[in-house]
């Protein structure tokens, strides 16, 4: 019988490479064994940085990614590379968040993801954006909505 970390490429190699430019090719999934539950899994990026496209400074934050799975789920370490890899890029933090989503949502096919940015305060203002994808479930689409609710967002508006 293959043993399913036999599949993975970043989890236990005797090195790891850092990219320092966006690499979604990086992220890496497993198989989920409850796929008969719906549960969450919440993963938090506490050190997240970027630059920004403008200044070129850095920004940083913490990113939480919360999802529902389906059949695939990610895997942590190629999660935590393929986040390294926006050290360099020159993005703001809406189209990182967005970024992020987007690649997850491709990788996983989950049945509901979304990504919250935490960016620490510059000039005084801080950034808090937020992707959110449910699939065509109907009880997905209200957890979305009730998500969105409780944080004083209209879903309407986000798009």
């Amino acid at each position: 019988m293959k043993n399913r970390n036999d599949e993975l490429q970043s989890l236990g190699a005797a090195t790891t490479e850092y990219k320092y430019e966006y690499a979604p090719e990086l992220l890496e999934t497993f198989e989920n064994q409850h796929q008969e539950n719906d549960y969450w899994v919440t993963l938090n990026a506490d050190e997240f940085s970027s630059l920004c496209p403008i200044t070129n400074q850095p920004d940083f934050g913490t990113l939480i990614i919360n999802y529902i799975p389906d059949v695939k789920m990610v895997e942590s370490k190629s999660l935590k590379l393929y986040l390294f890899s926006f050290l360099k890029s020159g993005e703001f933090h809406e189209d990182v968040v967005n970024k992020i989503g987007k690649d997850l949502v491709k990788l996983m096919e989950p049945k509901y993801l979304e990504v919250v940015g935490l960016f620490y305060p510059r000039g005084n203002i801080s950034i808090h954006p937020t992707y959110s994808y449910s699939n065509e479930q109907t009880q997905y689409k209200e957890i979305e909505k009730h998500r969105f609710i409780n944080r004083n967002i209209n879903p309407q508006r986000v798009g």
